[in-house]
């Protein structure tokens, strides 16, 4: 054997074989990986559905009257969720207060009217309201400072905390002042318990 032939036979024996790929581990991975997935989904809207029957002693939500009279605000933007007043993270999710939406909002003398495409309307009445303010979150939702409109109402003997954005978010100091004005001393109060609770 020639020493020219020598590097040659060390060369081949150096090479290895691609290593196999075993497709019976990679797809058990993958299907164990996709159970594990769906199992998480399940016990979420499971977490959701209890929530809701727990809330099931909320009545229905009150829609609009025919006759609400002219808006003195209007706006449009984001619905973000609904909580017990002064619990941000105690979310409602009965009759769709806990469904994300669009939302166009109008503030007459009768109240606050949310209109969601996609998801419930609702109608606060007027004398249901118990004041708003400008905050940083709520369930699921964290902003900067003053970003989210809180809208304190209440409703079948509880106290709710509804959280928009508007497309404008400069509008919402004006909203604030204008239904705290409607609500006088209950918006006061609700106010000076928010800041007591934080």
């Amino acid at each position: 054997m020639s020493a020219t032939n020598l590097p040659l036979i060390g060369l081949a024996a150096d090479q290895k074989s691609q290593q196999v790929t075993d497709w019976a581990a990679r797809i058990g991975w993958v299907v164990g990986l996709v159970l594990f997935v769906a199992l998480l989904y399940w016990l979420m809207r499971q977490g959701w559905k209890w929530r809701g029957t727990l809330q099931g002693d909320l009545p229905e939500l009150p829609q609009s009257p025919e006759h609400s009279g002219e808006p003195l605000l209007s706006a449009t933007g984001r619905y973000h969720g609904s909580t017990s007043a002064g619990q941000w993270l105690d979310r409602i999710v009965a009759h769709g207060l806990g469904t994300r939406s669009r939302a166009e909002l109008a503030l007459t003398e009768r109240g606050v009217d949310v209109v969601r495409p996609g998801a419930q309307d609702f109608f606060v009445p007027a004398d249901q309201l118990r004041g708003a303010r400008l905050d940083t979150g709520i369930a699921g939702k964290v902003l900067t400072e003053g970003g989210l409109l809180i809208v304190t109402w209440e409703h079948g003997g509880r106290r709710l905390d509804s959280g928009f954005r508007f497309d404008h978010s400069a509008d919402q100091a004006r909203w604030v002042e204008k239904i705290n004005a409607m609500c006088g001393d209950n918006g006061v109060a609700a106010m000076q318990q928010h800041k007591e609770g934080a």
